[in-house]
């Protein structure tokens, strides 16, 4: 997010602050991104929700099984916040996996979010992470505890079987389904992903190796992590690692994705 994958003379800036301390139970971060040329962007699946101003229009755009492609135009500004996973069905209001990928604000808040862009349209990078942040806060919600937890516990466990929240497996699947639009079981393959990723540095560094990364994140072997890899990003690891090597790129950019050149050995990408 923000690290080119080569020299150029407009580039492009990803920057994450963090959320209000009122707003913690829902918000992850706010960001503001600008992009140096145009583009088609990768975004990588977290299983999160963003509330995204692109300049004109507020969206909502979700990643949860595949990476997102999405063209972004040359110099253009965005400004978002990322909503909690588990979170985002008790701001939106809606089940998840009732939403596409992308999905303009106003079709589920009506005025509310009309009247969000037009203050948007007219204010500052700053002020409008403000903005959105006061319009979440506005929702006052109150998300499922339960799968919060579980989120939580996704992020160091090995299998599902390791998270223990109170509640059936069953019931558990049916909470998460409506609360990040996905069964336990695809949301920890996410988040192990995710996992992965934050280990880009060492490995471009050769602090460790992939096989050894595989072991320690409790996938079978090397080969389940590449297979993993492909489908979560449509890269193999070793380009990742490549990306993180070459450019010296954050392993924190390419875990969430929405402003970072992604490796050029996938079609899709830059």
């Amino acid at each position: 997010m923000g690290v080119p994958l080569r020299p150029v003379a407009a580039r492009s800036v990803y920057r994450e602050v963090a959320p209000p301390p009122a707003l913690a139970d829902v918000l992850a971060c706010g960001w503001h991104g600008r992009t140096g040329w145009a583009r088609p962007l990768r975004v990588l699946p977290d299983g999160c929700a963003d509330l995204v101003w692109d300049g004109a229009t507020l969206t909502v755009v979700v990643t949860i099984g595949a990476p997102l492609r999405l063209w972004v135009p040359a110099s253009s500004s965005r400004v978002g916040v990322r909503l909690r996973c588990g979170a985002a069905a008790a701001v939106l209001g809606t089940s998840m996996p009732e939403l596409p990928a992308v999905t303009r604000l106003s079709d589920l808040w009506g005025t509310d979010a009309q009247f969000a862009e037009e203050q948007l349209a007219s204010s500052d990078p700053e002020a409008q992470r403000g903005l959105l942040e006061s319009l979440v806060a506005r929702r006052g919600a109150t998300p499922d505890r339960r799968v919060l937890a579980a989120v939580r516990a996704f992020g160091t466990a090995a299998r599902t079987s390791d998270v223990a929240v109170g509640i059936s497996e069953r019931s558990l699947r049916r909470h998460f389904v409506h609360s990040v639009g996905a069964g336990p079981k695809q949301l920890h393959r996410v988040r192990r992903f995710q996992r992965f990723l934050r280990r880009l540095d060492a490995l471009a560094a050769h602090r460790t190796s992939l096989a050894r990364a595989a072991a320690d994140l409790g996938y079978a072997d090397q080969s389940h992590l590449g297979r993993e890899c492909r489908r979560l990003s449509g890269s193999s690891p070793a380009a990742l690692v490549r990306v993180a090597e070459k450019f010296q790129t954050p392993a924190a950019a390419l875990s969430h994705d929405h402003g970072h050149d992604l490796p050029r050995d996938h079609p899709g990408a830059l």
